[in-house]
């Protein structure tokens, strides 16, 4: 497929995702990639996507569920064949996106040392994360996105570790851009996919991903269990400009323990958890937060 045949009219393109495709009900994926297709204006990607839900969601050979050219990875080489693909469309002189879509299994975890390569390197792509805190695709184990106190298959009683900082981690690359996105927030969401795409190097974005199935949380709540995690502070929303500058986006609204109470009681995953000591997690998030963007960018 030629760039000239994935280039449309923007708000007459064709879905990323197509109706038909294997994604559970409430799956956020779902709602991302539709959301991905319109920020790119239009513009269909190159697609890498490793073994996660995501690539699933094709569906079964020879049809696909994808509007875009898809190539299929391992969990860890993602980033390695979305390099291949930039460099390749670089000299051809081929201006179509490059984006990575996997899950947080294959990029806090399994994907690491690719995705900090390619970071390093500062490679032309986009790398999305899909972050619905557990591996959802084979079974729902406990991830290192896994939040504390959640019940997995792997952590049945409960996950005694805290979850991994991947902003912090991808900011350290002092990578052109990094961002967090929510399914709540359409208007950001799309700002942020646009301001990626027109971004040279290699940019990260982390989409907060309600899963249902592992979540144990009911379909049609998926969208306001994520708008509560942006209220009570838990889900910040912030973007990171070469490492250095920090630009806040949205502060909390409705925090406290009662706030925090209505994120964690509509999900039957949360088995350990403490609210006040959960209320001092995110007021320690958030210090942090603000003395970065006080030192270098604004709040």
């Amino acid at each position: 497929m030629t760039t000239a045949t994935m280039e449309c009219e923007p708000g007459r393109c064709e879905h990323l995702l197509r109706a038909g495709n294997t994604n559970c009900a409430g799956c956020g994926m779902s709602l991302g990639l539709q959301w991905l297709g319109e920020g790119l204006d239009g513009r269909m990607p190159f697609m890498v996507i490793p073994a996660c839900c995501g690539i699933v969601t094709a569906g079964a050979f020879p049809t696909t569920a994808y509007a875009a050219p898809v190539a299929a990875s391992t969990f860890a080489s993602a980033p390695a064949v979305a390099t291949g693909l930039s460099v390749v469309a670089a000299l051809n002189g081929d201006r179509t996106p490059v984006v990575c879509w996997a899950g947080d299994g294959g990029t806090y975890d399994i994907g690491m040392a690719t995705l900090s390569a390619a970071a390093e390197r500062n490679e032309n792509m986009i790398y999305v994360c899909y972050d619905n805190e557990i591996y959802g695709n084979t079974g729902g184990q406990r991830s290192s996105a896994t939040p504390e106190g959640v019940a997995t298959t792997t952590s049945p009683a409960g996950k005694l570790e805290r979850k991994k900082d991947i902003m912090a981690i991808m900011a350290a690359h002092r990578i052109p851009y990094a961002a967090t996105l929510s399914l709540a927030h359409r208007a950001d969401y799309l700002r942020k996919v646009r301001t990626a795409s027109r971004t040279d190097g290699f940019k990260f974005l982390l989409v907060h991903s309600p899963c249902p199935t592992g979540w144990k949380s009911e379909p049609e709540n998926s969208v306001e269990l994520v708008r509560h995690a942006v209220a009570c502070g838990l889900y910040p929303l912030y973007e990171v400009f070469d490492g250095v500058w920090y630009c806040i986006n949205e502060r909390p609204t409705a925090v406290g323990r009662d706030a925090i109470r209505e994120y964690v009681s509509r999900q039957r995953r949360y088995k350990t958890v403490d609210i006040d000591l959960l209320r001092r997690r995110i007021e320690e998030q958030w210090r942090i937060l603000d003395a970065l963007a006080a030192i270098g960018g604004s709040g």
